[in-house]
């Protein structure tokens, strides 16, 4: 009898690695438990093909709340800056779950040539249009998301708006996090990468502002 795949079910078709389960596994009691995660929309995350997650970003938490939201569904490789690769344990595990290292500030055509690969094998890339956590400042976006779509222009764009991952480190308040999948609007004819990357961050910050920085005054 042929077995009928449900949209959840990825693990005959995608090759997750060892070490993304572990860090998922590890993560579980703080974003799940801790953090009281909400995910809505996860069916808009295409569980096959091509497809380019762009995201918020908020805090250091981001990716991993993210990649925690849809590990059911997508192995998430992430663009992440190349300063993290300089620690030898944290190189090991960030290669082994596949995450890209990029070198801010300047044109990286390694990391370019390396997420257009990602894409145009079938994978699922994440990437922040924003280019650097927020800071309680509201940034400008980056071509990056831009400049990947129109290399991969197969790939669907699906937005992942994150909130609360500023409130994971202040003990003993926990955070409420909330991770939403939402299509973008349709990319108008010939809009330019930029044009494109401004536009996703502007749908990403109507539906998770920019959260002030720094402790909440009411926590003491």
């Amino acid at each position: 009898m042929k077995r009928d795949r449900s949209a959840a079910d990825t693990h005959d078709t995608v090759r997750i690695p060892p070490v993304y389960r572990a860090v998922m596994a590890a993560a579980g009691p703080i974003v799940r438990w801790w953090g009281r995660l909400e995910v809505v929309g996860l069916h808009l995350l295409p569980a096959h093909g091509a497809t380019l997650v762009a995201a918020n970003h908020d805090s250091a938490w981001d990716p991993v709340v993210i990649a925690y939201a849809a590990r059911r569904r997508r192995h998430i490789q992430a663009l992440a800056k190349a300063s993290l690769w300089k620690n030898p344990v944290l190189r090991r595990v960030l290669d082994g779950m596949g995450q890209i290292p990029v070198r801010r500030g300047q044109a990286d055509t390694d990391a370019l040539d390396a997420a257009v690969q990602c894409l145009s094998a079938g994978g699922c890339l994440g990437i922040f249009p924003e280019g650097t956590r927020s800071q309680g400042k509201q940034l400008r976006a980056r071509s990056g998301a831009g400049r990947l779509a129109h290399a991969v222009p197969q790939a669907r764009i699906v937005c992942a708006a994150v909130s609360g991952t500023v409130d994971i480190a202040r003990f003993p308040r926990r955070p409420r996090l909330k991770v939403t999948f939402f299509e973008p609007t349709p990319s108008p004819p010939s809009e330019s990468a930029l044009a494109l990357a401004t536009r996703l961050t502007a749908e990403l910050r109507a539906v998770a502002p920019v959260p002030a920085a720094g402790r909440d005054p009411r926590d003491g």
